[in-house]
C-alpha cells in the first residue's frame, strides 16, 4: 500500500527587519483535507519590529494598510484567533509535524519565505523535499491562454516599470481568482492566505499531468501585456 502523501503549505507576514511576524503552516493531503496547522504571531518579532510596509504605496502595503493590518492582528490576539509563540515552540511543532506526516514543503514564492524564516531562526531544514508553489502555478496554470485571457478581462496587470513595460500578474490573488472564477483580495495574514488562496492553487496544480516537469521560474517577458492581446 502506497504511503499517504502530505504537503506543508507555508506562509509568512514579515517585519521591516526582514524577520517573520506572522507564521503559518497547514498540513494537507492530496485531497486538500487539512490534518494539522500552526498559526501564530512570533514572539519578540511581532511586538518588537514594525510590520513590513512601503511608504510610497497607496494600497494594503502603505501606511493606511499598515494601520488596518496592525488593528487586525490585535483583534485576532484578543479573540484567540492567534496566539504568541516563541521560535523554540514553532520549531518544536515543525519537528513534530515532520515526524508524523513527512510532508513536502511548499509556499507561494518559497525562496522569500525560506529567507525570512532563516532570519528568524525558524528551522525548516528538516523537510526532505520542497517546491515553489508560485513556480508550479506559473508552469501549470499561468502559461495557459485561458489564464492570460482572464488577466486581460480583469485588468490584472503589474505596475508599469520605468522602462514602460507592463506584465500580467501571477500572484496568489490572481491565480486563485482564476481558479474560483471570483476575484478576492488576500487579507495578507499567514493562515488565511495559506488556507484560502494557496491551498486551492496547489489542488489545481496537482490535477495537472506531470506537473512537476512544468515547474518554472517566473519570467515577466513571457507575460507582457502587449502580447496578451494576440494570445487569444
Amino acid at each position: 500500500m502506497a504511503k499517504k502523501q502530505f504537503f506543508a503549505i507555508l506562509d509568512t507576514e514579515t517585519t521591516m527587519e526582514n524577520t517573520v511576524a506572522d507564521f503559518a503552516i497547514i498540513i494537507v493531503d492530496r485531497k486538500g483535507i487539512i490534518h494539522n496547522q500552526c498559526a501564530v504571531m512570533v514572539k519578540d518579532h511581532y511586538q518588537k519590529f514594525e510590520l513590513f510596509h512601503d511608504k510610497a504605496a497607496n494600497d494594503i502595503w502603505g501606511y493606511e494598510g499598515l494601520e488596518r493590518r496592525k488593528n487586525n492582528y490585535v483583534e485576532m490576539l484578543n479573540s484567540g484567533k492567534r496566539m504568541l509563540a516563541s521560535v523554540k515552540g514553532i520549531n518544536n511543532w515543525i519537528n513534530q509535524a515532520i515526524g508524523k506526516y513527512d510532508p513536502e514543503l511548499t509556499a507561494y514564492n518559497l525562496a522569500f519565505d525560506l529567507d525570512k524564516c532563516q532570519n528568524t531562526s525558524i528551522d525548516l531544514t528538516g523537510f526532505k523535499s520542497k517546491f515553489c508553489l508560485w513556480q508550479a502555478a506559473v508552469g501549470n496554470i499561468c502559461n495557459t491562454k485561458h489564464y492570460k485571457q482572464f488577466v486581460l478581462e480583469n485588468h490584472g496587470f503589474n505596475n508599469v516599470t520605468k522602462f514602460g513595460n507592463m506584465s500580467a500578474k501571477t500572484n496568489a490573488e490572481m491565480v486563485a481568482g482564476f481558479i474560483s472564477g471570483e476575484f478576492k483580495e488576500e487579507p495578507h495574514t499567514a493562515l488565511e492566505d495559506a488556507r484560502d488562496f494557496e491551498l486551492p492553487i496547489m489542488m489545481e496544480v496537482l490535477k495537472k499531468n506531470k506537473w512537476r516537469e512544468k515547474v518554472t521560474s517566473y519570467n515577466w517577458r513571457a507575460f507582457q501585456v502587449k502580447d496578451l492581446y494576440t494570445a487569444k
